[in-house]
C-alpha cells in the first residue's frame, strides 16, 4: 500500500497548483503572450526560481497535468484486470479524459492553446512523448505479440483520439466511433498464423 504524502510533499504540491492556477488565470485574463514568468511569480507571491523549480517552461504552466495524463494512459494498460482486453481499457480512460477536458469552463483554455503557435508546438511534442510511453507499456503488457510498429501506431491513434474527442460536438460518441476503428486496426495487426500443412494435426 502506498504511504500518504508527508507534510513537505503536500506543501510542495499545493505551491505547484497555486502557481499553475495563477498562471492560467493571468493567461486567460491578459493573453498568453502578454504574461511573463515574473508576472506569474509576483501574482502567486513566490520567487521566479520557485516557478522554474516546478515548471521547466512557460508552456508547461498551461499543461500542468502533463505527467498525470501520461501516467493515466500507461496505467490503463499496466493496471487493467488480467481478463480485460486492451482496447476497452484505453477507450474508458480516454473517454474520462475527454469528459474532463470538455467540461464547462474549458473553452477559453483551448482557444488560448489553439491561438498560440508556441503552445500548439508544445502540445504536439507532449503528445509524441505520451505516445512513446504508451507504446512501451503496450509492447510490454499482456498479449504483446504485435510488432513495435503496431504498438507505436496504436499509441499514436489513442493519443490523437483524445484531441479529436474533445473537439467534437458529441465527445462520447466521437470517442466510441474512433475506438471502433482503432479496435479493427489493432485486430488486423495480429501476426498471421502459419498455414497448416495438409495431413498434419
Amino acid at each position: 500500500m502506498t504511504a500518504p504524502p508527508g507534510r513537505r510533499e503536500r506543501k510542495k504540491a499545493a505551491t505547484r497548483q497555486k502557481i499553475a492556477d495563477t498562471a492560467l488565470r493571468l493567461f486567460i485574463e491578459r493573453g498568453y503572450d502578454a504574461v511573463g514568468i515574473r508576472d506569474v511569480a509576483a501574482e502567486a507571491d513566490v520567487a521566479v526560481t520557485t516557478v522554474f523549480s516546478h515548471f521547466a517552461s512557460k508552456e508547461a504552466l498551461v499543461f500542468e497535468r502533463d505527467d498525470d495524463f501520461e501516467q493515466r494512459l500507461t496505467r490503463a494498460v499496466t493496471d487493467r484486470a488480467p481478463d480485460e482486453p486492451l482496447i476497452p481499457a484505453l477507450r474508458r480512460e480516454i473517454r474520462d479524459m475527454v469528459r474532463h477536458c470538455a467540461a464547462d469552463g474549458s473553452d477559453p483554455v483551448w482557444r488560448m492553446i489553439d491561438g498560440s503557435p508556441a503552445l500548439r508546438q508544445y502540445e504536439e511534442s507532449m503528445r509524441l512523448r505520451h505516445a512513446e510511453s504508451l507504446a512501451t507499456a503496450i509492447a510490454a503488457g499482456p498479449g504483446g505479440d504485435r510488432t513495435p510498429t503496431a504498438c507505436r501506431t496504436l499509441a499514436r491513434f489513442v493519443v490523437d483520439a483524445h484531441a479529436l474527442g474533445r473537439e467534437a460536438a458529441e465527445p462520447d460518441a466521437a470517442v466510441d466511433e474512433i475506438f471502433a476503428m482503432i479496435e479493427a486496426a489493432w485486430e488486423a495487426a495480429l501476426p498471421a498464423r502459419p498455414a497448416r500443412v495438409s495431413g498434419t494435426p
